[in-house]
């Protein structure tokens, strides 16, 4: 037997000879050696399989395999069921990672027993072109770096970034490994994680450059839709801090929260009330339950209060007003989005 590595670096792929030597390149220019990466061809038509024989036959650290394409959930597990490491790490096949991410999440990980994953700060890729939306997400994914803040927005989006994933292997075993539900696998792992008591970090600096561009699979597959990730939402949070027996309030009666409203309703939740500061729309039933003032809504305890506004200033301060009535963060309230 030879030696095992410390981390396994999880690496799926179809048709991404493009970009390949490049995030292969940033890889073996890690300063952090004692990994393996486990590539998965999942059914390339181009010459990915080829790329990554070649990199395999200069560096003993490179497994591949092929398999007929089953997309990414089954080529992830594919390549975690060949993974030798005890952490496991995230790679994009046309991503580039900095050359001490490897070392930095493994020194978080080593020195933070508690944690069960960590990501790292990210920024998008060519940066001309950026979308403003595209640009908001990365502020706010690098804005979630503790434990706490994590687990505070952790209803608003994934807030680790899939390709900095960086992760126990006996944690995701114990939850049962990647799922494809129709929704993203990335949310759905990290939500359960959540779910069955890990903490989730961060290494707070850019360590993953994450290349942006329209055939992504987050753009053009359907289970990355608004709908998908709000199906996952309310799977998880009706299996969380939303049992059957609580209600919901919702902070917002705008398109966010009546959105939300709508879910939760068919999915069996009974919304109690929404919450409003136009003076207007208090007084109101929308969707069945009353618009509330601020201060009424701040006395309603037992249920789940959701600050379900677009605005991030509007949602801050909705927090600010919960907790300065004693709501408590992930457990009393949730910002989502």
């Amino acid at each position: 037997m030879g030696h095992t590595p410390a981390v396994s670096v999880l690496l799926p792929v179809r048709d991404g000879g493009e970009y390949l030597d490049e995030a292969l390149a940033s890889l073996t220019g890690q300063t952090f050696e004692d990994f393996e990466v486990v590539a998965v061809d999942d059914g390339s038509v181009d010459d990915t399989l080829e790329r990554l024989q070649a990199w395999a036959s200069r560096d003993p650290r490179f497994v591949v395999s092929h398999q007929e394409p089953a997309g990414i959930v089954a080529a992830l597990e594919y390549a975690r069921g060949r993974a030798r490491g005890r952490y496991l790490a995230r790679m994009d096949a046309d991503d580039v990672t900095a050359p001490e991410r490897l070392a930095r999440q493994f020194e978080l990980m080593e020195t933070d027993p508690e944690l069960a994953a960590c990501g790292s700060g990210i920024a998008y890729f060519p940066r001309d072109g950026l979308r403003d939306g595209t640009l908001r997400y990365e502020a706010w994914l690098n804005g979630a770096v503790t434990p706490d803040e994590i687990a505070r927005a952790i209803f608003v989006e994934c807030p680790l970034a899939h390709p900095t994933f960086f992760l126990r292997a006996e944690a995701l075993t114990q939850i049962g490994g990647y799922r494809d539900l129709g929704w993203p696998e990335d949310y759905d792992l990290v939500l359960r994680l959540w779910r069955a008591g890990y903490s989730l970090g961060k290494v707070p600096d850019v360590l993953h450059h994450w290349r942006d561009r329209p055939e992504r699979l987050s753009r053009t597959h359907p289970a990355y839709t608004p709908a998908a990730f709000l199906s996952c939402k309310v799977h998880h949070l009706r299996a969380s801090l939303l049992p059957p027996h609580r209600a919901a309030v919702i902070w917002g009666a705008g398109p966010v929260g009546k959105t939300w409203a709508r879910a939760l309703q068919a999915a069996g939740s009974t919304v109690e009330a929404f919450v409003e500061l136009d003076p207007r729309k208090i007084g109101q039933n929308i969707h069945g339950a009353p618009v509330l003032d601020t201060d009424a809504a701040l006395e309603r305890r037992g249920a789940l209060h959701l600050a379900a506004v677009g605005q991030p200033g509007a949602r801050d301060r909705i927090v600010e007003l919960l907790e300065g009535a004693g709501h408590r963060p992930a457990e009393d309230f949730v910002p989502v989005a």
